[in-house]
Parts: structure tokens; sequence; C-alpha cells
């Protein structure tokens, strides 16, 4: 069953009526520090899914218990969009910028959070993007389509544009994502001036190397932030999540444009956060999205917390 975007607005009526009586979602913030090297965590809300829209490709008599392991709806889930905020050596970077107001009524509070922190859209001195989805993406331009962070240099992986603005992309992307294809192509022309290219294992930023974590889309990249033998992994949504993720990696998702490379992706990246005991934020990940990977018995566990 494809999800579009309206069935998105949809699913998040429900939490758009809490937020008017006052219950809005909690601003998640934690902060972690490596050597000279600040990340804080903030929050751009949250998003209201179908639960199809992860849960279709999987058996669903294997799936059963996992969701009731987890106390989660088969129907709606409503996960944390948690963004990372990079302070070194004077540069504020931000890797990615949430959905601005425009996909989904429970996101677009990145704005709010950064102010908790006393920084402002034009303290962001540069901005990587994991990937274009609108939860990544769509908050890059202000109410007049002018870019929301105007003295910021943008960065993103060289395959990774180029899928979204092929002009192709549009015709070929499935009827359920053209909108975010169309969205993406108009924000990233908005920066294409100011914009460049990377590519897998390149320091990107000092302390800061491109990872490749293909499959959620087409380009997705990670980014391994290191001081000395400490590091953290900023995943974006190669692990998309606190549950299936981790017990079934191999399951495909039908939240990955290609399923099964982002399967792939998770096997090998899993093994190796486990191994090395790497501290990871993952963009969608249960609470303020740090944590670890731990293997078990039969798959991996998140065990969440700085």
């Amino acid at each position: 069953m494809p999800f579009t975007r309206r069935d998105f607005m949809a699913a998040g009526a429900g939490v758009a009526a809490s937020a008017a009586l006052g219950l809005t979602p909690r601003t998640a913030n934690a902060q972690l520090t490596l050597g000279d090297i600040t990340l804080d965590v903030v929050s751009d809300g949250s998003l209201t899914l179908p639960g199809g829209f992860i849960f279709d490709p999987m058996p669903k008599d294997a799936l059963a218990p996992i969701l009731e392991k987890y106390n989660l709806s088969a129907d709606v889930l409503t996960p944390p969009c948690n963004v990372t905020l990079m302070r070194s050596g004077g540069r504020v970077i931000l890797f990615d910028v949430g959905s601005g107001p425009d996909f989904t009524p429970n996101a677009g509070e990145i704005v709010t959070s950064l102010d908790a922190l006393g920084v402002t859209p034009e303290d962001i001195t540069d901005v990587v993007f994991t990937h274009a989805h609108p939860d990544h993406l769509w908050g890059l331009l202000d109410d007049f389509d002018d870019p929301l962070f105007p003295q910021a240099s943008y960065m993103i992986g060289k395959a990774e544009w180029d899928y979204w603005m092929n002009p192709n992309t549009v015709d070929e992307i499935g009827e359920a994502r053209v909108s975010f294809a169309v969205g993406a192509q108009r924000r990233l022309a908005a920066i294409e001036d100011a914009i460049t290219f990377f590519k897998d294992g390149e320091e990107i930023i000092p302390g800061v190397a491109a990872r490749a974590t293909l499959g959620h889309t087409p380009g997705h990249m990670s980014f391994e932030v290191r001081s000395g033998s400490n590091a953290v992994m900023i995943l974006g949504d190669c692990i998309g999540n606190h549950h299936v993720a981790f017990e079934q990696p191999a399951w495909i998702s039908g939240s990955d444009q290609d399923g099964e490379a982002a399967a792939k992706t998770r096997v090998a990246l899993m093994d190796q956060l486990a191994a090395e005991k790497t501290q990871i934020i993952g963009f969608h990940l249960v609470g303020d999205g740090t944590g670890y990977v731990e293997k078990s018995a039969t798959g991996y566990t998140f065990v969440p917390g700085a």
C-alpha cells in the first residue's frame, strides 16, 4: 500500500488537535562533547506515520511479537525528529534542517529548539545533509522561500544531489513520493550557488568524515564525528527506528527507497557499531536519539542515553 503526503497529514491530525490544546511534544535535548567539539541534539518535533509505511513489506506473524514488545501500534507511529547541532572552531553546523511548516503539523520546531540554546538561524555557518527527504530538507526555506539560514554554506553527497536534481526522478520515484521529489528540487535549486559536494570517506569538516550508508535514499550519508579515540556516528535514517530496525535489521522496510540495499547497509553498520561500541545519534530513534547498539541473542538492541 503506497502512502502519500495526504496520508501523513491525515495521520497527524490528532497530534495537531493535541497541540491546539497545549499538549505539544517535548523538545528533546542532549549534549555530547568530544574534545573541543560540542554536539547538541535538538528537536524538530515529531512525525505521525501510517504504520504500514514501515511495516507493510514485513512478515506479519513475526512482526506481531515485536510490536507487542515495544508497545507499538501497527497503524500509527510517532517517531521523534532529532537534529544534530555541532559547534567546533568557531563553526556552528547543522546536520539536516527538519521539516519546516509544510510537511506534517507536529514537526517544524527547529528554530524554537535552537533558540533554547541561544542559537539563531543567522548563527549557522554550515548545513550538512544526510539526504533530501522532506523531514530532513524542507525546513531549508522560510515563509518567503528564502534560505532560513542566510549565512550558511551547504554540503550534500554528490550522488544524493544528482538523484534529486535529475528531472527524471519525479517520473521514476513512484506516485507516493512524487511530492518528495518536487519539494526537493525546489529547495535544492534555491541553494545551488552555495552548495558543495562530497563523497564517501571524505573529511568534510575537521573531525567529520562522510560515510556512505545507501539504500534509504540513493545517496544517503552518515557522519562520523571523531576526536582522538572517541567517536559519534550521526546516522540520519540508515537506522530508522529503535524497534524492527534493531530486532530484524535484514528485513526490508517500506520507508526505504531501495529496501534490499538499505537492509544490507543496516546489517553491516549494526555489526560495526556494536563491535566498536560507537555512540550514535539517530534522527528518528526514541527519546533524544542518542545511545549505543548492543548485540543481542537474536539481533540487536538500542541502548538509549548519552
